[in-house]
């Protein structure tokens, strides 16, 4: 289940692995996650939260998320260790 953290999260947490290593989850393109998608999304709380990026994306919802980059930094307090 979703909840508010994750959207920071979203703004904040940058992707530990990849050919997008240190980029800001939302940041990744939707190109990509639909690829990493297709092969499995890794588990647990960085599966779920590339497959929220997807779905915000595909639905053209990332203005949403405005509000929040303006006010959260990458690598900030919400940016905490995925498991």
């Amino acid at each position: 289940m979703f909840d508010k953290t994750d959207l920071v999260r979203l703004v904040t947490v940058t992707m530990p692995f990849g050919k997008y290593e240190g980029r800001v989850l939302i940041d990744i393109p939707e190109e990509y996650l639909l690829w990493l998608s297709k092969k499995g999304l890794p588990q647990g709380q960085l599966g779920m939260l590339l497959g929220l990026a997807l779905e915000i994306k595909i639905n053209g919802l990332e203005g949403l998320l405005k509000p929040l980059r303006a006010t959260a930094q990458p690598g900030g307090a919400a940016a905490d260790t995925l498991h």
